[in-house]
């Protein structure tokens, strides 16, 4: 218990960011049109490249007796990338819906 405090009183500041960062969140995507959330959250899915990224240096870096941060690593490849793809088949589903229908 006592590593838990020390470890909170050593990153408070971070703790106060991402709390703060939650809040900023939930009044901006609160405040957006309806109409709007397909295309803003299929651009958000797509920025998903950057935990990609993140994920494949923390497997590169990881020792190799550490189980967990590989297994953290690959799970967040795997549903990084699964956000990416189900992003842009959201974006392409919606442009789809705007182009003309061709008469045949």
């Amino acid at each position: 218990m006592e590593n838990i405090l020390q470890w909170i009183s050593a990153n408070q500041q971070v703790i106060y960011i991402v709390i703060l960062m939650i809040f900023v969140g939930i009044e901006v995507i609160g405040r957006v049109p309806s109409v709007l959330h397909t295309p803003l959250m299929s651009g958000a899915n797509a920025i998903h490249g950057v935990v990609i990224i993140g994920a494949i240096i923390v497997m590169g870096k990881a020792e190799a007796d550490n189980y967990l941060a590989l297994a953290l690593g690959f799970l967040a490849v795997i549903l990084g990338t699964l956000n990416v793809v189900g992003g842009f088949v959201v974006t392409d589903r919606m442009l789809e819906m705007f182009k003309s229908k061709k008469k045949q």
